[in-house]
């Protein structure tokens, strides 16, 4: 298993930068997630990773491997936001078809990626008359029936239910537990990255943050309590002395404080005045948010 290393790596196009002198190093066997905002530049990132799109300048690698060579792509599994598979076969020959592809396929393999995937019970339905989550568990499969080292997930989870998120996320867990797979993932579903060893936001072409997931909370998502008082104004005068931001809605304030243990100190300086209280951890929204703005785009 060898590293993806990316330096300087540029995308242009007439009207705009879509990608700009970006640099990476995915280590193996790491679960990466790209995260930001619509037309930020991660799927042009995936692209040029993958393959697919010619960057304008930059150098990607995996191990002595480059894009253009025809051991890099082997290397990789793409789960497209749209499907690839035809939808006139059923799951079973869209498999084999695909399988037939590489002479090192092992039907041993297949057989343990149809159980992972809980596909047994739809292998001889049409693609076509899947119902989405069952057709993001074939394209999953259909991505890793050659082994390859990384396997790449642009928007996997868009549109399906928890229970399909969870069987997809459970088996890949799995796979990188035995085989060292390094997963990298595009999503809107933010709780997804908790998971994530390194995540890289990306906003207008450029990475705007990057670091573990605990590392970007303590930064950039930190603690809320929401207070409910007997006496807000001597409340007020005792948060006033502690110099937290706080602010004050209807009948509750709200503090941020920038970790548990200053949310301890606090709630306990402020107990005589208390008549309830709500803690929330930052999470992942919290920190998308901090850093590409609430404004939609």
């Amino acid at each position: 298993m060898s590293d993806l290393i990316i330096k300087s790596l540029t995308k242009t196009f007439p009207s705009k930068v879509a990608v700009n002198h970006i640099n990476m190093h995915i280590k193996a066997g790491q679960f990466v997630a790209f995260l930001g905002p619509n037309g930020a530049g991660k799927s042009t990132t995936v692209g040029m990773i993958t393959g697919l799109t010619q960057p304008t300048s930059g150098q990607i690698t995996l191990g002595s491997e480059h894009p253009q060579s025809p051991q890099y792509k082997r290397q990789f599994g793409v789960v497209f936001q749209n499907s690839v598979l035809d939808p006139t076969l059923t799951v079973q020959q869209n498999l084999e078809l695909r399988a037939q592809m590489y002479t090192d396929f092992k039907s041993e393999w297949l057989n343990k990626l149809i159980s992972d995937f809980a596909l047994t019970s739809i292998l001889n339905q049409d693609y076509g008359t899947l119902s989405g989550g069952q057709r993001r568990r074939v394209d999953i499969t259909r991505a890793l029936i050659h082994q390859p080292q990384v396997l790449v997930l642009d928007e996997p989870s868009t549109g399906l239910d928890i229970q399909t998120r969870n069987t997809i996320w459970t088996a890949l867990l799995q796979l990188r537990q035995t085989t060292g797979l390094t997963v990298i993932l595009t999503t809107h579903y933010l709780e997804e990255t908790e998971a994530a060893d390194y995540v890289y936001i990306i906003d207008h072409g450029d990475i705007i943050a990057e670091d573990s997931v605990a590392k970007l909370k303590q930064q950039y998502a930190q603690y809320q309590l929401i207070l409910q008082s007997n006496d807000y104004p001597a409340l007020l005068k005792l948060l006033d002395r502690t110099s937290l931001p706080y602010q004050q809605l209807d009948q509750a304030v709200t503090v941020t404080v920038p970790d548990a243990r200053t949310a301890i100190t606090t709630l306990n300086l402020l107990q005589p005045y208390l008549t309830t209280f709500e803690s929330r951890e930052g999470d992942m929204n919290d920190i998308f948010v901090t850093l590409t703005g609430k404004e939609i785009r």
